[in-house]
């Protein structure tokens, strides 16, 4: 049996990814996209990300850095997606945009004999935001047709468990939290006893601050966001 971390939205931010993957106890990753943008160490997150052998899929920031299109955003912090894309760009190389272009939108995995279906925002879009107080209305649209105990997604910065039908598992996010806690957010899956449990873990935010400030655009905002979790 094993123990499945979930982790999704690491927004370039590889000190929270770091204190993720040295205290939660797995077995095995699942990456649930955005590795880049906001942040100031996209490469070091491809990096990890990859040598750990996480199963990944492709958000919708890892779709616009890799393939130079828009992100799809329509939200406040639309103008700083687009301009720390020009620091990512210049942060990566041609092995991490190969990467990028390389990961799948949707997933299905099986462990231990559970069946698992990920993606970043939906199975139907790395652009659709998915909340729990929709999925009674949403569910059968976003899982029809799906054979899965578990359903895996990002994308919303807001960490959840919905079980009803199926479990849908939502980590939050590893590097910009937007639910007010300023932790770094991630779900472990057991297999044995079928239970998911949310775990939010400490990082040195200082570290990553003076990052953001010595490296990036817009660097008192980013900073900001950080420190207020949203």
């Amino acid at each position: 049996m094993a123990r499945i971390l979930f982790i999704s939205d690491i927004h370039g931010n590889h000190d929270a990814l770091h204190a993720i993957l040295e205290e939660a106890r797995y077995d095995e990753v699942i990456c649930l996209g955005d590795l880049v943008d906001y942040g100031p160490e996209p490469a070091e997150c491809i990096d990890t990300v990859r040598s750990i052998g996480a199963a990944t899929v492709r958000g919708n920031h890892d779709n616009a850095v890799a393939y130079k299109v828009d992100c799809g955003c329509s939200y406040e912090y639309n103008h700083l997606s687009e301009s720390t894309r020009e620091y990512t760009w210049a942060s990566i190389g041609e092995e991490e945009v190969a990467y990028l272009k390389g990961l799948p939108v949707f997933v299905e995995k099986e462990v231990d004999g559970i069946k698992i279906a990920m993606a970043h925002g939906s199975p139907k879009s790395f652009f659709d935001y998915v909340y729990p107080e929709a999925l009674d209305e949403r569910i059968d649209d976003l899982a029809g047709g799906l054979r899965c105990e578990f359903l895996a997604l990002g994308h919303t910065h807001r960490p959840y468990i919905w079980k009803q039908k199926i479990t849908v598992l939502n980590p939050g996010s590893v590097g910009q939290p937007r639910d007010g806690d300023i932790r770094a957010s991630c779900i472990v899956l057991d297999t044995k006893s079928m239970e998911a449990s949310l775990i939010r873990i400490k990082y040195d935010l200082e570290a990553v601050c003076t990052k953001v400030r010595d490296k990036m655009p817009y660097s008192r905002e980013l900073i900001a966001i950080l420190k207020r979790g949203y």
